[in-house]
């Protein structure tokens, strides 16, 4: 679906890299290709450099795939909600926080990216079915608004970030 950007008004700023890493107008194109995109990189990934860090402290690359799979459910779920027009705020998450508890070094790198890919089909679903206005609405996210439209660009800025840190950060080749 072609639609215009999001204004800078639309999302915090913290989100403006997202937002800046997808140029193209089609959002639903690129939300539907982000899956098999995602697949092709992680084949790469050997078994055994599923829990490689590429220093002390950092994430791991299952726990990077789980939190890619966090920032789908959370950002997918703010879209369905305000695409809804609940006016509630919408609670934030801290992504350290999640990761420390969700033990994604113990599961397979393949079954996490199964999770992606669900939450991603859900989400491509639930976008293709509203209409122009629910596109444009405005919500709370963590007492900030913020808009359906910016949320899909942030879903698929949030991907490619996390992929740009998996080449150029764990060496996973292209």
């Amino acid at each position: 679906m072609k639609m215009s950007r999001p204004r800078d008004d639309e999302y915090a700023e913290s989100y403006r890299d997202y937002v800046g890493l997808v140029p193209e107008d089609d959002i639903l194109t690129v939300l539907a290709a982000q899956s098999d995109e995602l697949r092709t990189l992680l084949a790469r990934v050997p078994p055994e450099r599923e829990t490689f860090r590429y220093g002390p402290g950092k994430w791991s690359i299952r726990e990077v795939m789980g939190h890619i799979g966090d920032g789908e459910r959370v950002f997918g779920y703010r879209a369905f909600c305000i695409s809804r027009g609940d006016q509630a705020s919408l609670p934030g998450f801290d992504e350290n926080d999640y990761v420390d508890a969700s033990g994604y070094d113990r599961r397979p790198l393949g079954g996490l990216l199964e999770v992606f890919e669900s939450l991603r089909a859900a989400n491509l679903a639930e976008l293709r079915a509203i209409d122009a206005d629910a596109w444009n609405r405005v919500g709370l996210a963590n007492d900030t608004p913020v808009s359906v439209r910016a949320l899909a660009f942030m879903l698929a800025g949030h991907v490619r970030h996390h992929m740009t840190i998996l080449t150029n950060l764990y060496q996973v080749p292209r």
